[in-house]
Formats: structure tokens, C-alpha cells, sequence
């Protein structure tokens, strides 16, 4: 069985750390479920950007495109805007 990797200290400015503090007591929660929050938001956040980039990246490539004016002049005709 692999072993887990020891968990590394972070560092937090000061003044974020009392912001947290602030949150997580008018949250009635522990400064740890706020910040393990935050990062898994952000990690899942920034996940779902590369992976929607990879898709634009692998589109580009496979020539499955359009010009911009053309998506431009789409939704203006979709929500009958003048161009």
C-alpha cells in the first residue's frame, strides 16, 4: 500500500488570516474547513478553465471554428441587436 506524502506547511499573509478567522467565526465554522473550502473551490474553478481550453486548443486544431463575426452576427440576429 502506498504511503500518503506528509502534508507540507503553508504560509498565510496576516492579514488574510485574520479575514479568514472573521469568516469562519461568523460561519460558526472551524478556520480549516474555510480554507480547505476555498482551495478545493479553486482548484475545481481553475480544472474546469484548462479543461475548457484544452477543448478550444483540440477545436482549433480539428478546424471546427467559426470567425468571430460570424459568431458576433449570430447573436446579435439571436436577441435582434443592429451590428
Amino acid at each position: 500500500m502506498a504511503q500518503r506524502p506528509e502534508p507540507e506547511p503553508i504560509t498565510v499573509r496576516t492579514d488574510k488570516l485574520a479575514e479568514i478567522d472573521a469568516l469562519a467565526g461568523a460561519m460558526g465554522r472551524s478556520r480549516n474547513d474555510i480554507v480547505n473550502q476555498a482551495i478545493e473551490q479553486y482548484l475545481q474553478a481553475n480544472a474546469w478553465q484548462m479543461e475548457r481550453i484544452s477543448d478550444g486548443v483540440a477545436a482549433v486544431r480539428d478546424g471546427k471554428v467559426m470567425p468571430a463575426d460570424d459568431v458576433f452576427a449570430g447573436i446579435a440576429a439571436k436577441h435582434g441587436w443592429q451590428r
